[in-house]
C-alpha cells in the first residue's frame, strides 16, 4: 500500500473525514498520525462545555416542581412550565451543537470517532424526556475522560451517571425485601416499590459480556438485586446530592450468585464487584472487539482482526488505549476499499470537514438528521444507533442525502474550486470517474454536491 493511500485511509476511515490539508499532514507517517491522538487524559471536550450534571439535575428539579404545581392548579400549560421546558430543550440543542462543531473542526478526529463509538455503546437517549438534558453531560463526564483508559473505569462511570440511572429506570429500583419495601407493606401503602431489571439486563446484554455469554434470566435478576440502592439524590429534596447516591434502605439484602460467582452482601460494593468481574470477563473482550471491528472496518469484519483486538483487551487488563493501538497496527483495518457506509451524522460531519465549514444552526442540523433518520441524541433503544449499511442506505434515505448535499453545497462552496475540495477530501481515494464528474459539473455547487454523493465519499 502506498503512503498516499495510507494517509487517505487514516483520515477518512479512522477519522471523521478530511479537512483541507489534513491528508497531507497524515502523509508523513499515517499510523503515528493516529497514535498521537491516543492520550491518557481522554478525548477533547466540546466547547463551550455543558454544565455539570448536578446543575442540569437542579434545572430538572425546578421544571418538575413547576409542572407539578401547574397540574395541581389545573393549568398544565402554565407559562413557567413552558419556559422551563423550552430551557431544557435549548440546553440539549446547545450540547449537540458544541459536539458537532468539535467533530467538524478537531485535529483529533480519530479520538473523536473513538469517543462517538463508546458514546453509542453506552447509549443514553433523549427519547426519554427527562434524560435529554443529561446526554451532553453524560458524554463529557462518563465517556470522554475514560476512552483511552481501563474499560472498567468507563463502565463504572457510565453505570453510576445520573443519565444512565434515569434512562434505564435504575433510580426507582428497590429490593423486594429491602427496608423500604417492607415498611411500605407494613404501612399498607397503595404502591410498594419493587425491582427494576433494565440496567442489569442492558449491562449484561449490551455493555459487557453480550448475549452469547450464556447468562440466564436468573443472572439478570440477581444482578438487578445487587444494583438496588444505586440511585440518585431525590430531585424534590434539595439537601440531597444532585447526582449518584447509594441508598442502603433500598438495597436487597443477601449474597448474590451471578454467572457462577458468589458476591457477599456488602452494600454498594456488591454491584461494584460484579462490574469489576464483568469488565474482565473474556466474553466482554470478545463482544467489544467484534463491535469495534464492525464500526471501523466492516459489517462482517475479518476474524483475525476481532481475535487480535480481543486478545489485546484481555492481556492489557482491558486498557482501551492498548486496544486502539492494536486496531491501528492491524493490517485488516487498512484494506484499500472502504466497506463502511456512513451514518447520517458521519455524513454531515465529513461534509462539514470537506468544505471546511463548521455548523452554526442547530435547527438545521436537527432537521437534516431527523429527516435522514438519526435525530440528535435520540437513539431508538439502549442498543444505540445501528452500524450496518442496510440501516442507512435505502433508496429514500439516499435521496434525502442528495437533497441535503445540494442545499449545503450551494451555501458553502463559494468561489472555491470543487475539484480542489475533492482532492483534499479524498486524496488518492478520489477515482478518475468522480474527478471527471466533479470537473464537468455546470456549477461549483453541483461539483461539490457530486463529490458528497459519490460512493467514495459515502463510504469510508
Amino acid at each position: 500500500m502506498t503512503i498516499d493511500l495510507s494517509a487517505s485511509i487514516a483520515v477518512t476511515r479512522f477519522g471523521l473525514g478530511a479537512r483541507p490539508g489534513e491528508i497531507g499532514r497524515a502523509r508523513a507517517n499515517p499510523r503515528e498520525f493516529l497514535l498521537d491522538q491516543i492520550r491518557a487524559a481522554g478525548a477533547p471536550q466540546p466547547q463551550p462545555a455543558a454544565p455539570r450534571s448536578a446543575q442540569r439535575l437542579s434545572e430538572l428539579r425546578d421544571y418538575q416542581r413547576e409542572r407539578k404545581q401547574a397540574r395541581q392548579a389545573g393549568d398544565p400549560k402554565a407559562d413557567p412550565v413552558k419556559m422551563f421546558g423550552q430551557l431544557l430543550r435549548q440546553d440539549t440543542a446547545q450540547d449537540f451543537l458544541a459536539r458537532a462543531r468539535l467533530a467538524a473542526s478537531t485535529d483529533d478526529s480519530f479520538a473523536e470517532r473513538w469517543t462517538l463509538f463508546w458514546a453509542n455503546h453506552f447509549t443514553v437517549s433523549a427519547v426519554k424526556g427527562d434524560t435529554a438534558t443529561l446526554v451532553g453531560p453524560f458524554e463529557q463526564e462518563a465517556i470522554r475522560p475514560h476512552v483511552f483508559g481501563p474499560f472498567e473505569d468507563m463502565l463504572v462511570a457510565s453505570t453510576r451517571h445520573p443519565a444512565m440511572l434515569l434512562y434505564l429506570d435504575q433510580a426507582q429500583s428497590v429490593g423486594t425485601n429491602s427496608f423500604l419495601a417492607q415498611r411500605a407493606r407494613r404501612n399498607g401503602a397503595a404502591h410498594v416499590p419493587g425491582l427494576n431489571e433494565n440496567l442489569g439486563r442492558e449491562i449484561l446484554e449490551l455493555h459487557t459480556v453480550g448475549v452469547d455469554a450464556g447468562y440466564t434470566q436468573a443472572d439478570v435478576t440477581e444482578f438487578a438485586r445487587a444494583l438496588t440502592g444505586w440511585s440518585l439524590g431525590r430531585l424534590d429534596h434539595p439537601e440531597e446530592p444532585q447526582g449518584f447516591m447509594f441508598r442502603p434502605y433500598a438495597h436487597e439484602p443477601g449474597p448474590r450468585l451471578i454467572m457462577g460467582r458468589r458476591y457477599a452482601d456488602d452494600g454498594e460494593a456488591q454491584a461494584r464487584t460484579v462490574l469489576r468481574d464483568l469488565a474482565a470477563d473474556p466474553h466482554t473482550a470478545r463482544h467489544l472487539a467484534l463491535k469495534i471491528a464492525r464500526h471501523f472496518v466492516s459489517d462482517t469484519p475479518p476474524p483475525l482482526l476481532t481475535d487480535r483486538l480481543a486478545k489485546t483487551f484481555e492481556t492489557s487488563g482491558g486498557r482501551l488505549d492498548a486496544v486502539a493501538r492494536a486496531l491501528i497496527a492491524s493490517p485488516e483495518a487498512w484494506a484499500p476499499t472502504g466497506a463502511k457506509f456512513k451514518t447520517p451524522y458521519e455524513f454531515l460531519v465529513s461534509s462539514w470537514r470537506a468544505a471546511d465549514t463548521p455548523p452554526t444552526d442547530i435547527a438545521a442540523i436537527a432537521q437534516a438528521m431527523t429527516t435522514m433518520g438519526q435525530r440528535p441524541y435520540s437513539a431508538p433503544s439502549p442498543k444505540g444507533w445501528p452500524e450496518d449499511a442496510q440501516a442507512w442506505c435505502a433508496p429514500d434515505a439516499v435521496i434525502k442525502r442528495m437533497a441535503w448535499s445540494e442545499s449545503f453545497a450551494a451555501q458553502s462552496v463559494g468561489e472555491r474550486d470543487p475539484i480542489v475540495l475533492a482532492q483534499n477530501a479524498l486524496g488518492v481515494r478520489l477515482t478518475p470517474a468522480v474527478s471527471a464528474a466533479v470537473s464537468r459539473a455546470e456549477t461549483r455547487a453541483e461539483g461539490l454536491s457530486i463529490l458528497l454523493m459519490s460512493p467514495e465519499f459515502q463510504r469510508r
